[in-house]
């Protein structure tokens, strides 16, 4: 049922379209990037993997972004990269980036975005198999660029937060019932990276959150089932790559 209500929901959305109630002109907008899914992927019902968590996970996260900053929030939206709208916004969002397929113009377009000042987050994508294919789309989009690990002391860790915790942060799926019936994380394969890119001058212009699904914390904020913790850092997180992305 949930499932149908979204696709209901989104169906009437063209692209570049506002959700969750917020204001059309505002100086921030969250901006969902759509993308074609890599073959082996690709859903048979037609929600591709772009859309994941979507709307719930912005919808909360902006109201968030109300309670805990004074920045002028307007709707979120979703558009292509081929969307020559883009330019107009400072902050992009794409989840399941193992499963993207960009196509030459895409990365092209990418690559002028982050180089004329946007801000790209990515998140939710496991493993290496997911690892491989994003870094192989980044090094087309940013060639001869590293991708690192964000340290403490980067200042996108201390924007209006400043964060020491680097707990893994999981899906809803990465959870299970304790013997009390609260929550607990299920043991994870894999370690969560905070990683990031930089362009020439040294300013980060993509924030990677790998091993971890900050977008299912921003969903699930209003689900008590959901551990309070993972919540807590999610929304600090996203709040400083939108400050970030802002100032810099």
């Amino acid at each position: 049922m949930k499932l149908l209500r979204r696709l209901i929901l989104l169906a009437a959305i063209p692209a570049v379209a506002g959700l969750g109630g917020f204001p059309e002109k505002a100086e921030f907008h969250f901006l969902r990037m759509e993308y074609k899914d890599a073959p082996w992927v690709r859903r048979p019902w037609g929600r591709g993997w772009w859309m994941q968590d979507m709307p719930e996970a912005e919808i909360h996260f902006s109201k968030g972004i109300q309670r805990m900053t004074r920045i002028d929030l307007g709707d979120c939206r979703h558009a292509p990269l081929t969307d020559n709208g883009i330019y107009e916004y400072p902050w992009i969002y794409a989840t399941q980036v193992g499963w993207w397929d960009l196509s030459d113009a895409e990365v092209e377009r990418l690559q002028k975005y982050l180089l004329r000042g946007g801000f790209l987050v990515v998140d939710d994508f496991f493993g290496d198999r997911d690892w491989t294919a994003f870094a192989a789309t980044m090094a087309r989009v940013l060639p001869g660029r590293n991708i690192e690990d964000i340290e403490d002391s980067n200042a996108v860790m201390n924007m209006v937060f400043e964060i020491k915790e680097r707990v893994f942060i999981p899906g809803l799926r990465h959870l299970a019932r304790g013997g009390r019936g609260e929550a607990q994380v299920r043991p994870q394969p894999t370690e969560p990276k905070w990683r990031a890119m930089y362009d020439d001058a040294g300013r980060m212009v993509v924030a990677i959150n790998f091993n971890m699904d900050i977008g299912d914390a921003w969903e699930h904020a209003d689900m008590p089932e959901y551990p309070e913790q993972m919540t807590s850092l999610s929304y600090r997180f996203g709040i400083n790559y939108i400050l970030y992305a802002m100032t810099h």
